[in-house]
């Protein structure tokens, strides 16, 4: 089916699912690695935003386009609008909220500014909290959840992405279930090129990916490795399968319905899908960045409190991560 960029307020405006939306990427305020690559995947037959903090970048994909390598193929994307405020954007038809868990908030802040009555909200992070967030800013019934399988992406400099790989995107709502709402936005970003999926169930996701990010970010992060060298590296990676571990004894005791019994094993089969990846939060600390520890291992120690279920492993990592991000602002 031919896909018609219909912009906000003319006709056809997604009146057929398979006409094309206006979408903003807010990928604001980060590093705009996941933002970059769905804008990038996106432009095709879509009229395309991308809203970040970070300048720099945006000025660099404004001057050449947005250059993308790896998974997703080798081009330059030149029809993207590259804005640093959202409110140039103005009313899109779909916004996607791919900021750090710290940020989703703010970003929501900023979209609320700006979003119509029809606009849809899609907000996708790390970890545990982002999503309520944003729906604290917009509403449950504006937003809806989206959790990225297997991604991995990189900055290699100013309006050039690395897309290492994206195996799935499931879309969801906070409260569960599978409505029209959900599935005509898995409709809209399977035209986009995504493999994309609904689920029932956005909270049993939300936890196995947590379970997978407790078992690789911050224990990459603190030991320098990616994930196959972690995996090589018996005492950090028995660090690694114990956060993996405890993470899952604390969704369980938070009620989680988890598809698997093995949290090693299923953490273990996540890496030896991309072993030669760097997760995000070793990227950002070696650009002396702050990371989302607070929303992977954090989440864990937390939970693990306030339902008695011990976390050392991930209490170390989390003590650990936020030593070396002291003297990120010490030297600022």
């Amino acid at each position: 089916r031919t896909l018609v960029v219909a912009r906000h307020g003319q006709s056809g405006r997604i009146s057929c699912i398979f006409q094309a939306a206006t979408l903003c990427c807010c990928s604001a305020f980060g590093g705009g690695r996941l933002g970059s690559c769905h804008c990038a995947r996106s432009e095709a037959g879509h009229e395309v935003w991308a809203v970040d903090g970070w300048r720099a970048h945006i000025e660099a994909i404004c001057a050449n386009g947005l250059r993308l390598e790896g998974a997703s193929g080798n081009r330059t994307v030149k029809s993207i609008e590259a804005v640093s405020d959202v409110r140039v954007a103005g009313k899109c038809d779909l916004y996607g909220v791919a900021t750090k868990a710290y940020h989703a908030e703010q970003a929501a802040t900023a979209v609320g500014s700006v979003v119509g009555a029809e606009g849809e909200v899609v907000t996708i992070q790390n970890g545990v909290g982002g999503a309520d967030g944003v729906s604290r800013r917009l509403g449950t019934d504006r937003v809806l959840v989206g959790v990225a399988d297997g991604f991995g992406a990189s900055v290699i400099e100013l309006g050039h992405v690395h897309h290492a790989a994206f195996n799935l995107v499931r879309i969801g709502a906070i409260g569960g279930g599978i409505s029209n709402r959900v599935e005509r936005m898995v409709e809209i970003w399977a035209s986009a090129g995504f493999r994309a999926k609904a689920c029932a169930d956005m909270n049993r996701l939300i936890w196995e990916k947590l379970v997978c990010n407790v078992t690789f970010s911050g224990p990459c992060a603190v030991y320098g490795n990616t994930l196959g060298e972690l995996m090589a590296e018996p005492p950090a990676w028995e660090t690694a399968r114990g956060s993996a571990c405890e993470a899952h004894e604390v969704g369980l005791a938070k009620g989680v319905d988890f598809s698997f019994d093995d949290p090693v094993e299923y953490a273990t089969r996540f890496g030896l899908r991309m072993p030669g990846a760097r997760p995000s939060m070793l990227l950002d600390h070696l650009a002396h960045r702050r990371s989302e520890i607070d929303a992977l291992s954090g989440m864990v120690v937390g939970f693990g409190r306030k339902h008695g279920v011990a976390t050392p492993n991930n209490e170390f990592i989390l003590a650990a991560v936020r030593k070396i991000e002291e003297n990120f602002e010490s030297r600022a």
